[in-house]
């Protein structure tokens, strides 16, 4: 396993051993921890997350997280969001009421129905082709090295980054008539709308993207 530390953060909402287990694949090890003192030792954050965006933000204030991951954004080290982990990072979101997020990328979460053709299907599940958004540039950033937009990746999602800055939008997919963001990169703030860990060879490339290149 390589010596990098990478922190797993654990607050009671997310797919925490089969991100663990991918990482560990691509060789490197993973801590899970909701300790606030081993979070701030890192090298890197994984923020994981299934489920609603205001119960992940309880969980986490409960746990005084919050202000530790701010921290350690602004000390530029990497931090990769995975789906729900993903819209944590932004500023807000209207599920369930209106909810403050961590606040590292402007933009806020949205129901997904809203933006979809009548008769699309919610939530948002099934394996999509990862397309390269032109809003970013000609160059992909790290995390999307070796990645291809024919590239497939697995989404469960009932809401979307409808994100302020299009330039930080890396990559989308198509959905419903709908362009939903995939991913962003922003500095040392990434994350991913599908899940990397069950997506395949082409998910633990990103990973280990992250792990390597980040």
């Amino acid at each position: 396993m390589k010596s990098t530390k990478i922190i797993l953060i654990d607050y009671g909402i997310g797919n925490l051993l089969s991100v663990q287990r991918a990482f560990e694949q691509v060789g490197y090890q993973i801590e899970i921890t909701s300790d606030p003192i081993l979070i701030m030792q890192a090298d890197k954050l994984v923020l994981p997350g299934v489920g609603a965006f205001n119960k992940a933000m309880k969980a986490m204030l409960s746990l005084n997280l919050t202000d530790h991951i701010q921290e350690f954004a602004k000390m530029k080290r990497p931090i990769l969001g995975i789906c729900l982990g993903m819209q944590l990072l932004f500023d807000s979101s209207e599920e369930n009421g209106n909810t403050k997020g961590l606040g590292l990328i402007s933009g806020k979460v949205l129901p997904i129905k809203d933006y979809l053709r009548e008769g699309i299907k919610v939530p948002h599940i099934g394996w999509q082709e990862l397309q390269m958004s032109k809003e970013f540039g000609s160059h992909k950033p790290s995390i999307l090295s070796g990645i291809n937009s024919s590239d497939n990746f697995y989404f469960v999602h009932s809401y979307i980054a409808d994100i302020e800055d299009k330039s930080i939008q890396a990559a989308h997919c198509a959905y419903g008539g709908k362009e939903i963001p995939a991913v962003v990169a922003h500095g040392n703030i990434m994350g991913c709308q599908f899940h990397p860990e069950k997506s395949g060879k082409s998910g633990l490339k990103i990973i280990k993207n992250f792990c390597e290149k980040s």
